[in-house]
């Protein structure tokens, strides 16, 4: 699967959230939407930028994005995480990977100097009418937010 890039039409996907309802981009059509794929709910780095992400939606949602993070993760366990840390942003379960592979957001990735197949930490801005605006690979998990702010022109 080619990596996406700025201006290719984003991959539609309709996913359950931590609650069992469906979610779905198209859904969200007229808004922006940051879709950030993580590996595991509950690990130290994916809590810090779920966390992150949950402290800057009230700001990203003034600007006029929407969140939505994708982990491979079931309903129940999405559940758990965000009850454990108070997370307000929208939670989605892709347990096939469906989603992730159409990102290419899984595939071969170096970890500890290993090459694994794994979840690509990775993060996509979607404008209103569905198009990738930004596109953004092996992000790191602390700091991104404040990093992606700055490249979409939110923070001085």
């Amino acid at each position: 699967m080619d990596r996406l890039s700025a201006g290719d039409t984003a991959p539609d996907f309709t996913l359950p959230d931590d609650q069992g309802n469906e979610v779905s981009l198209s859904g969200l059509r007229g808004r922006k939407v940051i879709v950030y794929f993580y590996p595991a709910a509950m690990t130290p780095g994916c809590t810090k930028q779920a966390c992150d992400f949950t402290e800057s939606l009230e700001s990203l949602r003034g600007a006029g994005y929407e969140v939505l993070g994708i982990s491979p993760d079931s309903p129940t366990r999405l559940a758990k995480f965000r009850d454990r840390d108070g997370l307000s942003i929208t939670l989605l379960a892709d347990t096939d990977k469906s989603v992730m592979t159409s990102y290419a957001a899984f595939g071969e990735k170096k970890l500890y100097g290993k090459v694994v197949e794994g979840v690509i930490r990775s993060t996509f801005v979607v404008d209103e009418e569905g198009k990738v605006e930004l596109a953004q690979y092996n992000v790191k998990a602390t700091g991104h937010v404040a990093k992606l702010r700055r490249d979409l022109g939110l923070d001085p």
